[in-house]
């Protein structure tokens, strides 16, 4: 059974750090590109960032609200994708899904992935 399971969330202060990780079980996703999507209480999902496959060049993207603060990274080895969070605001509260496409290349669309973890929630409190 292919799973992909998020941990890493809690509570934190406003500017404060935490890291995500991603882990998939069932098969590797290393010829996979990642993704991370987050849902505010009350919106819809919204894209966070991408990286591609495992190959060299390491593409990555991010949505404009979050580049610069958070960095997504893989470790093929273990199968997992991180999503490493700086500088956190009250505005980045919601739940974060990862999620894998059939193809290699970063996509910031929803519908482009066929993959989704449970998620983990994520809150920043003052």
């Amino acid at each position: 059974q292919v799973q992909l399971v998020e941990s890493g969330g809690g509570l934190v202060q406003i500017g404060g750090s935490l890291k995500l990780s991603c882990t998939g079980s069932g098969r590797s996703f290393a010829g996979n590109a990642m993704g991370w999507f987050r849902q505010a209480l009350g919106k819809e999902r919204e894209f966070v960032a991408s990286i591609n496959a495992n190959q060299p060049g390491g593409t990555t993207i991010y949505s404009d609200s979050v580049k610069g603060r958070f960095t997504i990274s893989r470790d093929t080895a273990k199968n997992t994708v991180y999503l490493q969070m700086n500088s956190l605001k009250s505005e980045d509260t919601a739940v974060y899904f990862c999620a894998t496409r059939q193809y290699i290349g970063t996509s910031p669309n929803e519908g482009a992935y066929y993959y989704w973890g449970q998620g983990t929630q994520v809150t920043v409190s003052s």
